[in-house]
């Protein structure tokens, strides 16, 4: 039994695989008409056989094609291509081909799938797809199949039944990603509520035979898709991500950066990788596969900052001819990772001086927002806050509320905020729309509102209204309680002992600014904390510019503890954000005590860090007297 199977496999084998023809040699040189390696296991010949055979198909050449295919191809209509001529005696491969040239044309023309199915030509074609399906290539097929569920054919028709049963019976013999391609496809028409028998068995497959990946666009392809597969499926895709990683081209990272990003996976192992792989290839890299990696690094929010300075670098000289959208897009992305590269968005403050008329208002907007995101002034400001404002002036009504808000608080970070900018947002008809209903969203913007608010107030010499109402000038109904950080923890500690009585300092203060003091403290003239409680609580009324005058002599502190986040990337420059807070604080009349995360960290004794505030709180003194 087994020589017979062996020599029904050799008749099978020869035409396929080198193997088979080396055994045809073989066998007329003995003269014997078994096979000498029938010896051999039926498992590992197999095996063998699959392999050859697998890897001779996936890399034959294809076959030139014939006028007739070429005609296929180049029709613009379905008539056209539907014509008498054309469905004149095809065979199976043809109408395959017809077919899937359909579905493109019906998807570009965004024709209706129902008229297409119901044409007896087209049920003609089918026709043959079902009475040949064995003699359609691999490829002609799996692109049948996926034209067939794009037009809608109806899952009990015989002929996708057809096309599904053979792909079944080739599905050992398809390449991995062939296989990868057919499920990502189907997971549109079938979604894990409908399941599909085939989908289900290529599951299977991709489970069983995920070490066969071998390149980044199957890995990409699946990453799409990774809500349908397996928890195991996903950490294998990772580990053969990782494998492959340092064979990576720059188009294979972008296209698995971007593919993270979408799917918002932050794969910490996986970014950190292609990463340091990308930065080691001394390779010229086209501008728009640098603006993809910065989008997704950006959306993914990882920060590497050789990547980011490899990126800037190379993308510097390609400023001048890219589009607005463009450099807007990368800014905006390097704000949102903290990363002020000066030469960079010096160079994107020239680009919209020279280009300002190709901007778009959303554009000039966005540039904003991120400029003052990260607290950047361009050295040419006065020629580029002009022709920011005139591109703005006038359009402000025409704004989104929302983005309304952002530009105007971004102009109040950058100091150029005017009065019409205020009128616009603090009119009650208007902000009327954001205060209650709190989520966290519009919480954040009654936050901005309350900060532009302050900065009229406090910042814009004879504006004089509108403002907001002093009874809605409140953090408490916000809920804006944030869990202690082992800074504040310490700094608290110390200052209780500095102030001696627990009346002498108040923490987590509330001001009507937007603003949340860690902690405040009262001086008198020779320095001594006295009774918080004793004096003036805080108050910003319409008609005064700062709370009202303490006693002659008597300070107001304010302490301001800058964490990690409140910095710009690799770097001691406060967000613009925190600057903010530092100047309304200011110039409500209190002197402020900054206590940075990486000065404080470096203190290793209770002495020092007791030490360290003494003479902070001194300091704040005396510049205010030098002032």
């Amino acid at each position: 039994m087994a020589a017979r199977l062996m020599h029904r496999w050799y008749w099978l084998c020869r035409v396929f695989s080198p193997l088979g023809i080396q055994t045809g040699q073989l066998m007329k040189a003995t003269g014997s008409a078994r096979p000498p390696f029938a010896s051999m296991t039926t498992c590992n010949l197999s095996q063998a056989v699959d392999k050859l055979s697998m890897k001779e198909l996936e890399n034959k050449p294809l076959e030139k094609s014939t006028r007739w295919e070429d005609l296929i191809v180049a029709s613009s209509s379905v008539e056209e291509l539907l014509c008498s001529e054309n469905l004149h005696n095809i065979n199976g491969k043809q109408a395959a081909l017809m077919i899937t040239h359909l579905s493109h044309l019906v998807s570009k023309l965004k024709l209706d799938h129902e008229v297409i199915v119901k044409d007896k030509r087209f049920q003609q074609l089918l026709y043959h797809t079902y009475r040949e399906a064995s003699r359609i290539d691999q490829m002609l097929l799996i692109n049948l199949l996926k034209s067939l569920y794009f037009l809608g054919v109806s899952q009990q028709q015989k002929e996708l039944l057809s096309a599904e049963q053979e792909v079944r019976w080739r599905m050992k013999s398809l390449s991995y990603r062939r296989l990868a391609s057919l499920a990502t496809y189907m997971f549109t028409y079938f979604p894990k509520e409908k399941p599909n028998e085939l989908l289900n068995e290529l599951m299977v497959q991709l489970e069983m035979r995920w070490t066969e990946i071998e390149d980044a666009n199957t890995i990409a392809m699946l990453m799409a898709k990774q809500e349908y597969f397996s928890p195991q499926l996903k950490e294998r895709l990772e580990d053969k991500s990782l494998e492959l990683a340092m064979h990576f081209t720059p188009e294979d990272i972008r296209r698995i950066s971007v593919t993270l990003a979408q799917q918002n996976f932050r794969s910490l192992p996986l970014l950190r990788a292609i990463s340091y792989h990308f930065v080691q290839k001394h390779v010229a890299v086209t501008p728009d596969i640098l603006l993809d990696l910065a989008f997704a690094f950006g959306k993914l929010n990882f920060h590497q900052t050789q990547m980011f300075q490899k990126i800037c670098s190379d993308l510097l000289p390609h400023i001048p001819d890219l589009p607005p959208k463009d450099v807007v897009r990368c800014i905006k992305s390097f704000s949102y990772l903290k990363w002020l590269n000066l030469p960079f968005f010096e160079a994107s403050a020239e680009y919209f001086i020279n280009n300002s008329k190709k901007f778009t208002k959303m554009e000039l907007i966005n540039l904003l927002v991120s400029f003052a995101r990260l607290n950047f002034h361009p050295s040419n400001k006065d020629v580029f806050y002009s022709k920011s404002h005139h591109i703005l002036d006038g359009h402000l009504g025409s704004l989104d509320p929302w983005v309304l808000v952002d530009l105007v608080w971004s102009l109040c970070v950058l100091q150029q905020a005017e009065a019409v900018h205020f009128q616009t947002v603090l009119l009650p008809k208007f902000f009327s729309n954001f205060f209650g209903n709190w989520t966290q969203h519009r919480k954040n913007y009654w936050l901005k509102l309350m900060h532009i608010n302050t900065t009229a107030q406090l910042e814009c010499a004879g504006y004089t209204g509108p403002f907001l109402p002093p009874e809605k000038l409140t953090l408490q109904e916000l809920g804006v309680h944030k869990a202690s950080t082992p800074l504040q923890t310490e700094v608290k500690e110390v200052l209780t002992r500095i102030a001696g009585e627990e009346a002498n300092v108040r923490f987590n203060v509330d001001t009507p600014y937007g603003w949340k003091l860690d902690a405040e403290m009262v001086l008198d003239s020779e320095n001594s904390p006295l009774p918080v409680a004793d004096f003036d609580t805080l108050s910003l009324d319409h008609q005064s510019k700062a709370p009202e005058s303490l006693q002659s002599g008597v300070r107001r502190l304010a302490f301001l503890l800058w964490e990690f986040p409140n910095f710009s990337s690799r770097s001691k420059d406060l967000l613009g954000r925190f600057v903010l807070a530092q100047r309304h604080i200011q110039s409500a009349g209190f002197l402020i005590v900054e206590v940075p995360y990486h000065e404080w960290f470096n203190l290793n004794t209770e002495w020092k860090k007791t030490q360290y505030l003494k003479d902070k709180m001194q300091k704040a003194v005396a510049k205010e007297l030098a002032e």
